[in-house]
């Protein structure tokens, strides 16, 4: 009766942390990047503080300075190539209608359906697009004030948590004297700090690696643009699994526009596809080890939950965060099975029962040949 009890009461504090999760979201998404970048640029703060013995202040103002003529940077970058490419919008249009009319012409003779129903009879230019969908776009941006506030906010977070670490680590200390020695403590922060700061450098240096593959992909199919929809698409890894998808779809569409054949469109997404299939399996695996150890099923499973909870923010936090309770999970006493469970499966759970029953009966025949001889 009392683990019944106790199941409804973890049940429900299960809940409620997800429903305060949900409520909060402006506050606790800035507040959850700004910990995770805050572990990435540390690194930087500790160079600055015992190299060259700065100030602390001094060290994390020039760490998040430079982080953010970074991010600034490369934001401006993708704007001004961004931009080029919609003033040849209409120039692009004109060539993939061009191009798919006789498809759609085929798909009417054979479903019966007109082509105006598919892709309508007005003219498809970026500008008539805006004008039709005004009233959403100002919506979205309505929305995306919450995003805005959360690069202001994030950075004054990460200048506050890394001016406070050693207070909160004490904080944390003191927290959890009641539940785990100071070692044990100790421990468990260190390797949340090694999941992240594994995860977050990987996620950079696999961009980079699958930017370049990316672009050289192009560069031989003779894409225009190469080294920036390599990149950008690179840079959409950031939402795992989907971003791929809505990266290949750029270059696809101007290979359509400005190739004379089909196959330069398909080759696109052929060697986008590729090069993600050896990302997942062989790069990232490689560079990010067994630090960050979760399965594909949880991983999957904690990007669809969290972008339930919290949108295109909560895909991008899913895997940093699953990995960090994952750590706790496996040092916790009574969570031990949940961290199991978010954990890489053995080779042994995928066994088939009839091949283990032939490596049986081959033992068995080896060791009567043996006695024979």
């Amino acid at each position: 009766m009392l683990s019944k009890s106790h199941l409804a009461l973890d049940l429900l504090g299960l809940v409620l942390i997800i429903f305060i999760a949900f409520i909060l979201q402006d506050f606790v998404i800035p507040l959850l990047f700004a910990i995770i970048l805050s572990v990435l640029i540390y690194p930087i703060v500790q160079f600055f503080e015992s190299r060259l013995c700065f100030n602390r202040i001094i060290s994390i103002t020039l760490a998040i300075t430079i982080f953010t003529v970074i991010i600034f940077t490369v934001f401006v970058l993708i704007g001004i190539q961004f931009e080029e490419i919609m003033s040849k919008s209409s120039r692009y249009y004109v060539q993939i209608e061009r191009k798919t009319t006789p498809v759609f012409a085929k798909l009417e003779e054979i479903l019966g359906v007109n082509s105006k129903d598919i892709v309508g009879g007005g003219k498809l230019e970026v500008k008539e697009i805006v004008k039709q969908n005004s009233s959403s776009i100002i919506q979205f941006l309505t929305k995306s004030g919450g995003i805005l506030s959360d690069f202001i906010l994030s950075p004054l977070y990460m200048f506050l948590f890394l001016l406070y670490r050693n207070f909160l680590v004490s904080y944390i200390y003191k927290s959890t004297a009641g539940i785990y020695s100071k070692s044990k403590t100790r421990k468990i922060l260190s390797e949340l700090y090694k999941v992240q700061q594994n995860y977050l450098l990987g996620l950079v240096s696999v961009m980079i690696i699958v930017g370049l593959l990316n672009s050289i992909g192009l560069l031989i199919l003779g894409i225009d643009y190469p080294f920036f929809f390599g990149f950008l698409c690179a840079l959409l890894l950031l939402v795992p699994y989907i971003g791929i998808i809505i990266g290949s779809l750029l270059p696809a569409l101007v290979a359509l526009a400005t190739k004379d054949s089909y196959l330069y469109a398909v080759g696109v997404i052929g060697i986008f596809g590729f090069i993600q299939f050896i990302e997942g399996n062989f790069i990232t695996p490689k560079i990010t080890g067994n630090k960050v150890s979760l399965n594909a099923f949880a991983s999957i499973l904690s990007i669809v939950l969290f972008s339930m909870l919290w949108g295109i923010p909560g895909m991008i936090l899913a895997l940093p965060i699953t990995a960090s309770l994952k750590v706790i999970f496996d040092n916790s006493y009574n969570l031990t099975n949940f961290g199991f469970l978010l954990g890489e499966a053995k080779e042994k759970y995928f066994s088939n029962k009839a091949k283990n029953r032939l490596k049986i009966w081959k033992r068995i025949r080896q060791q009567k040949n043996q006695n024979a001889d």
